[in-house]
């Protein structure tokens, strides 16, 4: 898999950071909050970054899964977002909702989901991403939790996937185009 990589965009010392600090953020919004924090981890790409993550709010928390799609087995946005695994959880208005993604591109996901769960009457929904592509946005979108900013390339690892290979590498790297073009 290493080979497959071209460089190496965050190392584990860099994710180590990066998580530590979103936790404090996250730990200092919700800390006076008289409403319980709901963490929804979207699968599969943010699982790795949420396991970390979680961790380091200090604060009591539930945890939830969805899972959303929006690539298929490709590298382009569909457009379309799919809901496969959805909450089954009543009365979200007496719920703080967190939002953990892996990365925002479009835009499109993120602003769904929380449009979404503001239908359902959430109390409060607020997200929080790894990474951001700015440069890919196609709907107007920003996290409120931001770990990093990257350019427009295709990267992998910590959770992020081509194609579902690379997910377990320990750092956020960028593929060779040549693997996935």
């Amino acid at each position: 898999m290493i080979r497959d990589v071209e460089r190496i965009l965050l190392n584990e010392k860099d994710l180590e950071k990066i998580v530590e600090d979103l936790g404090a953020r996250i730990t200092n919004e919700y800390k006076d909050s008289d409403k319980p924090l709901v963490v929804i981890v979207i699968l599969k790409g943010s699982l790795i970054f949420a396991s970390d993550l979680i961790r380091r709010i200090e604060l009591p928390l539930e945890i939830e899964f969805m899972k959303v799609s929006s690539y298929g087995a490709g590298t382009k946005n569909s457009g379309e977002i799919k809901i496969h695994l959805d909450l089954h959880r009543e009365h979200l208005e007496d719920y703080n909702i967190l939002i953990i993604e892996d990365i925002v591109d479009s835009g499109r996901t993120l602003s769904r989901l929380t449009q979404l769960l503001r239908n359902r009457n959430a109390n409060n929904v607020k997200t929080c991403t790894l990474l951001d592509k700015p440069s890919r946005r196609e709907v107007e979108f920003e996290a409120d939790f931001c770990g990093y900013s990257i350019p427009d390339e295709f990267v992998i690892g910590y959770g992020l996937d081509f194609d579902e290979k690379y997910r377990n590498l320990p750092f956020v790297g960028v593929l060779k185009p040549e693997i996935y073009s």
